[in-house]
């Protein structure tokens, strides 16, 4: 019987979405069907997500609520190196400054976004 502490360290995928009509972002779990939560930022946003996450997991625990497994993403390293043209990093850095986030982040977000308009 796995614990609240092993499904916390489990790596669940989140999506995230910008909320263009409410401002914001939207945070989900699509492995946790109904764990969803939002943030003026993305940091604050991320932030809520664990909360929610581990809430939802606790519900679920107490419940008997049967709860996935993260996806094994094991064979990814999470990691790729890209070249891109001086101006493109000139602008996402200047973006992300403005955004008070690293650029990491920063592009994390974009690759997210786009990913999931790409998946409708």
């Amino acid at each position: 019987m796995r614990t609240l502490n092993d499904y916390m360290q489990m790596s669940y995928r989140m999506e995230i979405i910008e909320d263009k009509q409410e401002g914001g972002f939207v945070i989900s779990f699509p492995e946790l069907p109904g764990c969803i939560t939002c943030g003026e930022t993305i940091e604050a946003a991320v932030a809520n997500a664990q909360d929610a996450k581990k809430a939802w997991l606790e519900a679920a625990l107490e419940q008997g609520i049967a709860i996935q497994q993260a996806d094994t993403l094991q064979e990814y390293s999470g990691q790729f190196e890209l070249r891109i043209p001086h101006s493109l990093h000139k602008s996402l850095a200047e973006h992300s400054k403005k955004e008070g986030i690293s650029m990491n982040q920063y592009c994390l977000y974009l690759l997210s976004r786009n990913d999931t308009l790409h998946r409708k």
